[in-house]
């Protein structure tokens, strides 16, 4: 019964067994011709080994075998004239082939193991930081909830009290700093769904939001037609920290543009450009990078956890992007540029005629193409407006 299970593991094995003993009778009953079915032998069991790489026990008994069978052939037909003294060199000649072959096979083995390794830890890794991710969404937020809802009744009891405003202030900013925090980190994790969406409809709803809430002069210069695939919610938080970013460094009054156009090679550029106070040159090179501030100063006002761009960065790379910043003379454009085709119609017809003035002191304004279904809209700003969270 053994033999039988041990034939069912290793047909390949006992294969080789009777093919190796059909070739040593060979030798033994046409010693002539000996050498032929000496290296049928050797070189089988070589190509066995490299396919099924056997523990080192097994393999130096099995070459003791086939050295032992071999060599006694080889000999007796010398000892008896049939074959020459020096044929038997042929036998440590074929043994060191083969354990060349025990050691390129080894070596494989060794890196498949440390492979295998490397992607179970990698796994492992994954699989914590999923439930690190999930578990620190419900720790981080729910105190910050319940301390809200307490501060919101006190607030009631005591609405003139400015330390709850300022308590409720640095709440919000805790909380848009988690959340953004969680973005980078599903981000990361290749976590995001994409789905078809209306670009011009979807830029248009942020657009309409943010003149709500920031007294700028606000235009959107849509050029595009067609669903766009992506993910809804990670670009619109790419877009709200491209809008909240132009926001913070323009006074009411100063041009903020939103715009998107195709980049002509089957992909489509978002742009958020304003008349501000620019970026410094210094602070070009790592304006993407987490906790990086334009500014040295943390402000009230333009103070940030330096988190915003770094999501624009992220969530582009994620769509398989890339972001980009240039200064103007007056102010900067940042784009977003999403490699991501978009169903534009074969036939579009001419935009029409339109005045491609320039911001306010900020220069030329960058990428305003014509085309089909372009959404161009022009607000004034309105001092009565007051900056909230959008």
């Amino acid at each position: 019964m053994r033999a039988i299970a041990w034939l069912r593991r290793n047909p390949l094995e006992a294969a080789w067994a009777v093919f190796a003993a059909a070739n040593w009778v060979a030798m033994v009953a046409w010693p002539s011709w000996e050498t032929v079915p000496f290296h049928f032998v050797w070189i089988s069991l070589t190509i066995v080994y490299g396919i099924r790489t056997w523990s080192m026990r097994t393999m130096w008994a099995v070459l003791a075998v086939v050295v032992v069978a071999t060599g006694a052939s080889i000999s007796a037909d010398a000892f008896d004239g049939i074959q020459l003294w020096g044929e038997l060199f042929e036998v440590p000649l074929m043994s060191a082939m083969f354990l060349a072959m025990v050691w390129h096979a080894q070596r494989r083995q060794a890196a498949l193991a440390e492979v295998q390794g490397v992607a179970a830890m990698r796994a492992s890794l994954l699989e914590r930081q999923e439930r690190f991710l999930h578990d620190a969404s419900h720790e981080l937020r729910t105190p910050v909830t319940i301390a809200r809802g307490h501060l919101e009744l006190l607030r009631r009891e005591q609405p003139d009290a400015p330390e709850l405003e300022v308590a409720l202030d640095e709440l919000g900013r805790m909380e848009r700093i988690v959340e953004r925090l969680l973005l980078l980190a599903k981000s990361e994790q290749a976590g995001f769904a994409f789905e078809e969406i209306d670009l011009e409809a979807f830029l248009s709803d942020l657009f309409i939001r943010w003149t709500e809430v920031a007294p700028r002069a606000w235009r959107l210069d849509v050029d595009l037609a067609g669903p766009l695939l992506a993910d809804p919610e990670a670009l619109r938080n790419a877009v709200d920290a491209l809008l909240e970013n132009a926001v913070k460094y323009t006074d009411p009054g100063d041009a903020v543009e939103l715009a998107a156009h195709a980049d002509g090679v089957g992909g489509v550029v978002i742009e958020v450009s304003d008349s501000g106070t620019g970026v410094p040159p210094e602070a070009l090179p790592r304006i993407f990078d987490r906790w990086a501030r334009a500014d040295g100063a943390r402000t009230r006002e333009r103070g940030g956890a330096g988190l915003g761009l770094a999501i624009v960065a992220a969530v582009a790379r994620a769509h398989g992007g890339r972001c980009s910043v240039s200064p103007l003379p007056r102010g900067t454009v940042f784009r977003l540029h999403l490699p991501v085709r978009v169903a534009a119609d074969d036939a579009p017809s001419p935009a029409p005629a339109t005045a491609e003035g320039e911001f306010a002191g900020a220069g030329p304004r960058a990428g305003a193409l014509g085309g089909r279904n372009r959404t161009d809209l022009i607000l004034a700003a309105s001092g009565e407006n007051d900056l909230s969270e959008a």
